[in-house]
C-alpha cells in the first residue's frame, strides 16, 4: 500500500474511534471552541475533542512537531481535511494564534520564543486577540501612535487600539507599537503581552448585530519585558505586512459559508420558505441564483486551494491575499443577502416569539457581515493593493 494511503486508513481509523459523535453535527455559534486560560464549554465533548487533536498536533496540522504542530506534509494535511469532512467533524479548535500569530512567529519569531509559545497556542490553552488599528490609525495603519519606550530592562507601553476583536475574552496580544517616533514604518515594533498585565483595559463595542465581539482597549503604563520583542526593534512593519496576509487570507474563507447560518444550505432554506417541485426548489428564479452563488463558491474554495498549493513552494500568497480578501467578503455578503431575501418577511426577527434561532441568527449574521468589508483591511485598500503590487498600475 502507499504511505499516503496508509495514512488515510490509520487517520480514518483513528477520527472514527476518537471524534465524539456530538463533534460530527453542524457546530452553534456558541460552542466555537476558542480556548483560552478562561474557557467554558458549554459541550464538554468540544474540549474533548480538542484535547485529542492537540495530542496529535492536529490543530496546527502543518507545524513543526518540535513546536506542537502535526508535521504533516501538504499532502498528508490534505487527507486529513477530507477525512475529517467525511465524516462531518467539527474543527478542534478556533484561534487568531493558529491563523495569524502562529504563522508569523514561525517566521520570524527567535526559538525561545517558538518554544514559549506556539505549543500552547496549538493545545488552546492560550487565546490571542491582535492590536493593531487604532482610532486614527485604520486604513493608515502605519499611522499608529501607541507608544513604546525603552526603560532598560522593560518597555513601557501606553496608547488605545480599537476593534480588537475579542480583547475581553484574550489571554495574550500581539500589538504593533511605534518604538521610534521620527520614522513611520521604520519605527515600529512588535511586540507580544499578557492581557493580565496591570494597566491593560478592553472595553465591549456594541455593534448593530446585537453582538459585541470587537473592543477598543487602552494601554497605561503597561511595562512588557524585552524578551517579548519578535524580530529587530523599529522592524515590526515586516512582519506586520506578513500577518496581514495571514488575517486576509483566514477573512477570505468567509466567503465559503463558515459563520452564523452556515449549517443550514440554500437549497434547504429555499425548499423550507419556497417550497419544493420533484425534489427542487420550486422557483426556478431562486434555483438560478443558488446555483450561481455554488458555482462562485466552488471556483473560489479552487482558486484558494490552488494557490495554497503553489506558495508551498514560496513565501506565501503575497499582495494576491487582497483578491481573496476582498472577494471572499463580496461573496460572503452576497450569500447573506440571498439567505435573507429567502426568508421573506422572517428575516424580520430580532428576538421573541414567531423567530427561531436560526432565522434570527441568520438575520445578526447579515448585518454582522457588512463590517467584512472593512476588517482586516478595508475593501477600498485591498482594491489599491491589487492595482498597484498585482496589476502593477501607477500611483
Amino acid at each position: 500500500m502507499e504511505p499516503l494511503e496508509t495514512f488515510r486508513q490509520e487517520t480514518r481509523e483513528w477520527l472514527e474511534a476518537n471524534c465524539p459523535p456530538s463533534m460530527r453535527t453542524p457546530m452553534p455559534e456558541d460552542e466555537t471552541p476558542w480556548g483560552g486560560r478562561n474557557a467554558r464549554w458549554k459541550n464538554p465533548d468540544s474540549k474533548v475533542w480538542l484535547d485529542r487533536m492537540a495530542s496529535r498536533g492536529w490543530t496546527a496540522p502543518t507545524w513543526p512537531k518540535e513546536y506542537g504542530g502535526g508535521g504533516l506534509t501538504k499532502e498528508e494535511n490534505l487527507v486529513l481535511q477530507q477525512e475529517m469532512r467525511r465524516i462531518k467533524a467539527r474543527q478542534p479548535l478556533s484561534s487568531f494564534g493558529i491563523w495569524m500569530l502562529g504563522p508569523a512567529l514561525l517566521e520570524f519569531a527567535n526559538e525561545e520564543q517558538k518554544r514559549e509559545h506556539l505549543p500552547p497556542i496549538v493545545r488552546g490553552e492560550i487565546r490571542w486577540c491582535q492590536g493593531y488599528s487604532e482610532p486614527g490609525a485604520g486604513s493608515d495603519l502605519a499611522g499608529l501612535q501607541t507608544k513604546c519606550e525603552d526603560k532598560g530592562d522593560h518597555y513601557l507601553v501606553n496608547g488605545q487600539k480599537i476593534w480588537t476583536s475579542y480583547a475581553d475574552k484574550a489571554d495574550w496580544i500581539f500589538c504593533l507599537v511605534r518604538t521610534d517616533t521620527t520614522k513611520k514604518h521604520e519605527g515600529i515594533s512588535f511586540i507580544l503581552f499578557d492581557m493580565a498585565t496591570p494597566g491593560v483595559e478592553a472595553r465591549p463595542i456594541s455593534m448593530i448585530s446585537g453582538a459585541s465581539p470587537f473592543c477598543e482597549t487602552f494601554f497605561t503604563d503597561v511595562k512588557v519585558p524585552k524578551k517579548n520583542l519578535v524580530g529587530e526593534l523599529n522592524k515590526g512593519w515586516t512582519i506586520a505586512k506578513r500577518l496581514l496576509q495571514h488575517e486576509r487570507d483566514m477573512i477570505s474563507g468567509m466567503g465559503l459559508g463558515s459563520g452564523v447560518g452556515s449549517s443550514a444550505s440554500l437549497e434547504s432554506l429555499a425548499k423550507d420558505y419556497f417550497g419544493e417541485a420533484s425534489g427542487r426548489v420550486a422557483s426556478a428564479a431562486l434555483r438560478e441564483r443558488i446555483a450561481q452563488q455554488k458555482m462562485d463558491g466552488k471556483a473560489f474554495a479552487l482558486t484558494l486551494q490552488r494557490t495554497a498549493e503553489e506558495a508551498k513552494a514560496g513565501t506565501g500568497t503575497g499582495a494576491a491575499s487582497s483578491i481573496f480578501k476582498y472577494y471572499g467578503t463580496e461573496l460572503n455578503k452576497r450569500r447573506y443577502e440571498l439567505m435573507l431575501e429567502i426568508l421573506g418577511t422572517q428575516a424580520l426577527g430580532w428576538e421573541g416569539e414567531g423567530f427561531s434561532n436560526e432565522e434570527i441568527g441568520i438575520t445578526r449574521s447579515w448585518l454582522r457581515s457588512k463590517g467584512n468589508s472593512i476588517e482586516g483591511g478595508t475593501s477600498e485598500v485591498q482594491l489599491n493593493v491589487v492595482a498597484k503590487r498585482v496589476l502593477g498600475l501607477p500611483d
